[in-house]
């Protein structure tokens, strides 16, 4: 198993909606393989495929820690209900070194296929995994953080950006 090198900010294929998993095959879980291997090589705590040139809606998360690793795969994931709200700072693998505050629903019910193809159905979950899924759900739609932050932060982060949309090209 190889790590994979995570696309950047400028990377037109961040910005496509990702094609849904009809079957999940060996080659898949695969694929689920490298992208823990990479987030995991990245300090990350989610990737999405498209993060790594792959359009198809998967979802790695693993928000345990290095002490008690919880890796979690999910094929066509959907938040099919949520409620609350919470701010948080966020950031991105795909948008190094940039951190902004991001409001999303605090609590949530997520259905997705498991690392085996079964359905699943997660309710109620909260804190930093129903922010990490949220955050790589939105990777699955085109759907950069940065795209959810303040005007303020947008305009205090904007060289950054546009220094990594130029070298992305």
């Amino acid at each position: 198993m190889t790590a994979r090198p995570v696309l950047v900010y400028g990377n037109s294929v961040l910005r496509k909606r990702a094609k849904p998993v009809t079957s999940v095959s060996p080659a898949l879980k695969r694929l689920a393989d490298e992208m823990l291997e990479s987030m995991y090589a990245s300090n990350g705590i989610g990737l999405a495929a498209p993060q790594i040139g792959e359009s198809v809606r998967l979802i790695v998360v693993d928000v345990g820690g290095e002490e008690k690793r919880d890796p979690r795969v999910f094929f066509n994931p959907e938040i099919v209900s949520s409620s609350g709200e919470a701010v948080a700072e966020e950031g991105c693998l795909s948008v190094p070194d940039v951190w902004a505050d991001v409001t999303r629903p605090e609590t949530i019910t997520l259905k997705a296929l498991d690392y085996d193809g079964k359905p699943v159905e997660l309710k109620n979950l909260d804190g930093l995994l129903a922010r990490c899924i949220q955050h790589e759900i939105d990777h699955l739609e085109g759907v950069l953080f940065v795209d959810k932050i303040s005007a303020t932060d947008r305009l205090m982060n904007e060289p950054k950006l546009k220094k990594m949309a130029r070298g992305a090209r």
